[in-house]
């Protein structure tokens, strides 16, 4: 059955029903958090209600305590970094732990229901994703459909988080499944509106944001927008790096790894004294900010406090994303942009609530890296298309800007940072799959170190090969030789013996090394050639590597994946009951 197209569909319905179940008990957790730790009603928002003093400063030291625990616990039972959906799907064809994602949700669930300055995304979709991995892999799909599902999964949490299928659907195709064909529209957009229908059939339509308000634009308001996306581009940059940099210097300090969450919490208890819109993700600041907005010199100092206490969350241990973060800084940066505006030029008639709206996507955008999510966000909150196509402008502006000047997006750059070579979400782990034991000729020219300089050349005279790797008497490599260096008028006739011949140690490949291992070691080598051996130990050649295979069958695997990737067939073909027929007679594959 998993060459059907329609049992694909089945299960990108289970994987969006059962990603907005998780969000539903996520938020149920949460809530019974928030109300233990601050008193907050079930309906009630972080951001946006008064709480007392002691409960601002000593809660998110408390939950620091907790989640440094619980990371200590977490990992003397798995020793290993939590692969997310899209790690999974660009290095591992999808494969995801849902023992370690469950353990991602709960500390994630801790950071946030204490007041840290994070959103509850990264569980909703670590969670979300992992479930959906998990039933791809048990019926034993294809890597390709293993991806798709993982997306669809993501797609469904976000849907369900923010009743925006759309929402879901665009952000598992630019940050989950890395590409938007006709084959995955149909399972994603599937499994976005599932998500959103479950949320919505069992706890009602509760969107993130309701605008009420009509929006005109001129103009003015278009090049302003422009100006706002490179502003926000520019923002975006200095989140990103600030995390990091904050991420460092609490790792340089000489405080134990469990501790430094509460040293963490005592710092963002401390700036929510004066800033309390600061805790959490800031669903409740954006609804504020929306409909009764905040004092300008309260709006600047606010939008540092965020920015330092998001980057505190994060780089002191607290787990949890940017996604709503994002938006709610956002939307603080593109009001005080438009109030700006709006006093010093009257008679531009400059609207705040659509900068708001700008600069909320724009953001975002420049930090998560998903444009087409941003502007589908204000699309499904707002219904109104005038806004959108000025979110728009300053959403693809940031977009490009942050691409141009920086090259990552949080995700991609904090991978980065880990040596993983991971710019998008595209699939580039086959690479992995691609090992030198299966690629290797398995019949090198070997000769004897000890033996005359004439038998090289009586064995292998000029011309007849390029490379003869030199052994010892136990079989281990000691080197190269060209035999066209040391024959004719040129050789090196002062050489008694291969020994003499052989000037430098030869680098070699191990049979488990990926051919993305080989190509790096060919450039820096500058050799046509290598050797394979079978451990660093013994040395003893097995084989040898070309530059010039490695390098076809890299492109010839490269070719394969973007032809799977590329093709369209699917349920929107005659063939609705095989994904992949069997050619006809006389065809070829």
């Amino acid at each position: 059955m998993r060459d059907s197209d329609l049992f694909l569909l089945v299960l990108a319905l289970g994987a969006g029903g059962a990603a907005g179940i998780c969000v539903i008990l996520i938020d149920l957790v949460l809530a019974w958090l928030r109300w233990f730790a601050f008193g907050i009603p079930q309906s009630g928002h972080l951001s946006n209600i008064d709480l007392g003093p002691a409960r601002v400063l000593l809660m998110p030291v408390l939950g620091g305590l907790l989640v440094g625990l619980a990371q200590a616990l977490l990992r003397r039972w798995r020793q290993r970094e939590v692969v997310d959906a899209i790690e999974a799907n660009a290095l591992f064809g999808g494969r995801m732990s849902v023992g370690d994602s469950v353990g991602l949700v709960l500390v994630t669930l801790l950071s946030g229901g204490f007041g840290a300055s994070v959103g509850l995304e990264a569980a909703y979709t670590q969670i979300g994703a992992a479930l959906a991995s998990r039933l791809g892999r048990s019926i034993g799909l294809r890597r390709d459909d293993v991806r798709t599902l993982v997306g669809c999964g993501a797609a469904g949490a976000i849907a369900a988080a923010f009743n925006a299928p759309l929402t879901g659907a665009f952000y598992a195709f630019e940050l989950i499944v890395g590409a938007y064909t006709l084959q995955t529209l149909a399972p994603v957009g599937i499994a976005a509106l599932t998500g959103a229908l479950v949320v919505r059939a069992l706890v009602g339509s509760n969107p993130i944001f309701v605008v009420w308000h009509e929006i005109t634009l001129s103009a003015f308001d278009y090049l302003a927008f422009f100006g706002l996306g490179l502003a926000s581009a520019g923002l975006g940059i200095v989140v990103m790096k600030g995390v990091t940099s904050t991420e460092a210097l609490f790792r340089r300090q000489a405080v134990p790894r469990w501790a430094r969450p509460a040293l963490g919490g005592l710092l963002i208890g401390t700036i929510a004294l004066v800033f309390p819109q600061i805790l959490g993700s800031g669903h409740g600041g954006i609804l504020r900010e929306l409909h009764s907005g905040f004092d300008l010199p309260f709006l600047a100092g606010l939008i540092v406090a965020k920015i330092i206490a998001s980057a505190v969350s994060i780089g002191s241990g607290f787990r949890g994303g940017l996604f709503s973060t994002s938006l709610f800084l956002g939307s603080l940066f593109g009001s005080l942009t438009g109030s700006l505006l709006a006093r010093l030029g009257p008679g531009l008639s400059v609207d705040p609530l659509i900068y708001t709206l700008v600069g909320m996507g724009a953001v975002a955008a420049a930090i998560v890296g998903a444009p087409m999510t941003m502007i589908m966000i204000v699309l499904e909150t707002t219904g109104d298309f005038t806004a959108t196509i000025g979110v728009m402008v300053g959403v693809v502006t940031a977009a490009f800007a942050v691409r141009h000047w920086f090259g990552y997006s949080f995700a991609t750059w904090r991978f980065h940072l880990r040596g993983l070579a991971i710019r998008s979400p595209e699939d580039v782990g086959w690479i992995n799959d691609l090992l030198v034991g299966p690629l290797m000729r398995r019949d090198p020219a070997v000769i004897a170190v000890g033996l005359p300089l004439e038998e090289l050349r009586r064995r292998f005279p000029a011309g007849s090969i390029k490379q003869v790797f030199v052994v010892d008497d136990r079989g281990g490599l000691c080197g190269m030789i060209d035999p066209a260096g040391v024959s004719g008028p040129d050789g090196v006739d002062a050489a008694k013996t291969v020994k003499d011949a052989v000037s430098e140690t030869a680098s070699f490949l191990l049979p488990g090394d990926d051919l993305r291992t080989a190509l790096d070691r060919f450039s820096r080598t500058a050799q046509e050639t290598l050797p394979v051996i079978d451990n660093p130990e013994d040395r003893r050649v097995i084989g040898y590597l070309s530059e010039a295979y490695a390098l076809r069958r890299y492109a010839h695997e490269l070719e394969r994946h973007r032809g799977t990737r590329q093709d369209d067939a699917g349920i929107f073909s005659p063939e609705l009951g095989a994904r992949h027929p069997d050619p006809e007679p006389g065809q070829n594959r």
